[in-house]
């Protein structure tokens, strides 16, 4: 036998019943919350891009096509992504070829050569990305390129580690359409992967690897005129950025 009390006369069971589901107003309920979070994912992201450093490295002697394309990697990442930018030039700098000496590997990471690397150092050790463009000599990086990047060697042998998970981008410049850009940027790709970097390119199908310009030998006026190669650019330094905010809000998350 039941021993809980009957229902008041005034308040019979279908009067209990919960109301019935309103699937209009639970939808706009989810959307509310939805947005809710998004907005709070956007403002996290937000509050996080302007903590971004992009390091832009021109590996050409001379202040042309690259160093227009390189700039302008710059302020496409600072304009639609908010990011930080620093540049650097080897354009007039002094910038001696690595020798193997080993004096900073015994030294643990001071390099002999006192020269204009002293002022890049520091700037590779506290970006968070890299973007290094060169033209295209004899089917490759220049010599000027291949100095900054084997010269790194001093800060390796200071900290094995010194850039694992910094991301970096390629750009090359060369005066023929298909005039070795693509091996170029490869160069600099492997340069990436060897010091534990993450490379990015700028996706298939009009980016690849990296960003690809042809000059025509027109200097920057070629580079300007070439709107293909400016989207290759565009397109890489937008997933530099992706990846860059990615990894922000994983390292925020820990």
């Amino acid at each position: 036998m039941s021993h809980l009390a009957p229902y008041p006369e005034s308040s019979p069971p279908s009067e209990q019943r919960p109301p019935a589901y309103d699937s209009q107003s639970a939808s706009r309920a989810n959307v509310s919350n939805k947005r809710k979070t998004n907005e709070l994912m956007e403002n996290r992201v937000d509050s996080m891009k302007n903590d971004r450093l992009l390091l832009g490295i021109s590996g050409s002697p001379r202040i042309a096509a690259t160093d227009f394309v390189v700039k302008t990697a710059l302020k496409w990442a600072e304009e639609h992504h908010r990011i930080r930018t620093w540049y650097f030039t080897v354009a007039g700098k002094k910038i001696e070829f690595c020798t193997h000496c080993d004096h900073c590997v015994r030294t643990k990471g001071d390099c002999i050569l006192k020269d204009d690397m002293v002022q890049l150092h520091p700037l590779m050790e506290e970006a968070d990305a890299w973007i290094v463009g060169s033209p295209v000599y004899q089917g490759n990086v220049s010599a000027q390129t291949k100095a900054v990047l084997d010269r790194c060697r001093a800060l390796t042998a200071k900290d094995l580690h010194v850039f694992r998970n910094k991301v970096g981008g390629a750009i090359a410049v060369g005066g023929d359409r298909v005039g070795g850009q693509e091996p170029a940027i490869q160069t600099i790709l492997d340069f990436y992967i060897i010091n534990e970097m993450i490379p990015v390119g700028g996706g298939a199908f009009g980016a690849n690897l990296g960003g690809t310009v042809w000059s025509k030998d027109k200097r920057v006026e070629g580079a300007k005129a070439d709107s293909e190669g400016l989207k290759s650019i565009y397109r890489m330094v937008d997933r530099l950025a992706s990846v860059l905010s990615t990894l922000n809000i994983q390292r925020q998350g820990k």
